[in-house]
């Protein structure tokens, strides 16, 4: 995928490094398909300014239940049943989740996960002195326990070993989110394609969300059904903007 592209992991005592379009293939390959024909799109606006793109996240693995215990006294929610927390005095506004345990099929009993990330990954930290882009992982869970007040606590826990945290640079993750314009996104069949089209986020699907899975199967079933004889049809999208109960809806929350 062309937003987790050139995607660095750091480790628990290494930064992540923030590449760019040198260690892309993907973008790479799409500026020399753009320069073929203008139908083809223009990436440069999805992958030219990285600062604006960029996201930092972290994934926590602990072989300890300690953090998911006391988040479940602290929120109400038991994993997988709450939203986002998001810590606002955090200058990094850093957020995570907590999914349902076991997230993965394979995941022992004693193993618990969690996902964050920062908004604000150049900003120094309000505990730890760097910002979060040069924070290890062991950097970025001080940061959090600092916040939340259980530094205390966990401290067994890392001193135990029984936890890692991985940081993530992903400098291309909200391109799809970039200013543009009309035809900066190629049509998934561009005019007089026969045996070709294009997929996914930057392909133009009218009146649909990107950042969903459902754009990118409905960019899919464009394709299938439009370059073969399926006898099928794209499935609609539904059209709430011309909803008057939504209309009314997003009118109240605009003035609140």
């Amino acid at each position: 995928m062309l937003i987790t592209e050139s995607t660095d992991n750091g480790t628990w005592d290494t930064p992540a490094k923030l590449k760019g379009l040198e260690e892309s293939g993907s973008w790479k390959l799409w500026k020399n398909i753009a320069k073929k024909d203008k139908a083809f799109g223009n990436p440069n606006p999805f992958c030219d300014n990285i600062d604006l793109q960029k996201w930092y996240s972290f994934t926590a693995t602990m072989k300890d239940s300690t953090f998911l215990d006391y988040m479940e006294n602290f929120s109400g929610n038991v994993d997988g049943t709450g939203g986002l927390v998001t810590l606002t005095d955090s200058n990094w506004l850093m957020s995570f989740v907590i999914a349902r345990q076991p997230h993965f099929p394979n995941q022992p009993d004693d193993v618990k996960i969690f996902w964050g990330y920062g908004l604000y990954p150049d900003r120094k930290g309000n505990y730890i002195g760097k910002t979060m882009a040069e924070c290890t992982g062991a950097e970025i869970l001080e940061e959090l326990y600092y916040h939340l007040k259980i530094q205390d606590r966990m401290k067994p826990i890392t001193e135990a070993g029984k936890v890692n945290c991985i940081p993530v640079a992903m400098p291309f993750i909200d391109s799809l989110f970039m200013p543009r314009e009309i035809g900066d996104r190629p049509d998934v069949i561009p005019k007089g394609a026969t045996n070709f089209a294009f997929l996914g986020q930057f392909a133009e699907a009218s009146k649909d969300c990107v950042f969903t899975v459902e754009y990118s199967v409905r960019t899919a079933q464009m394709a299938v059904y439009g370059l073969f004889d399926t006898g099928k049809k794209v499935h609609p999208m539904y059209d709430s903007a011309h909803n008057p109960k939504y209309l009314l809806g997003a009118l109240i929350a605009i003035n609140r």
